[in-house]
């Protein structure tokens, strides 16, 4: 069953075989799956926001912690930045 949304009037194509179903589940499975990756990825750029900014209160400056990840004082900045303020919903 469908509810009425964005494409009010047209039918839903019916699951022809076992292949159709499999396919569908599997798309599922992956759109879990990238869901809960954007989740882990959030919450990691977080704890590393924390980590950054206790290092720099405790005296490292933004080119010591860049030196020391191998990356440039740019991307140390765009670090910080990430996780600064909860995506909006």
């Amino acid at each position: 069953m469908t509810t009425r949304g964005c494409h009010a009037g047209w039918v839903a194509k019916q699951i022809e075989s076992a292949a159709h179903a499999e396919l569908l589940d599997e798309l599922k499975q992956v759109r879990a799956a990238a869901i809960e990756q954007t989740r882990a990825a959030r919450e990691l750029a977080r704890q590393r926001r924390r980590l950054i900014d206790a290092l720099l209160a405790e005296g490292f400056s933004q080119a010591d912690l860049a030196r020391e990840l191998g990356v440039t004082r740019q991307a140390i900045q765009k670090m910080v930045g990430v996780g600064q303020h909860p995506p909006q919903r």
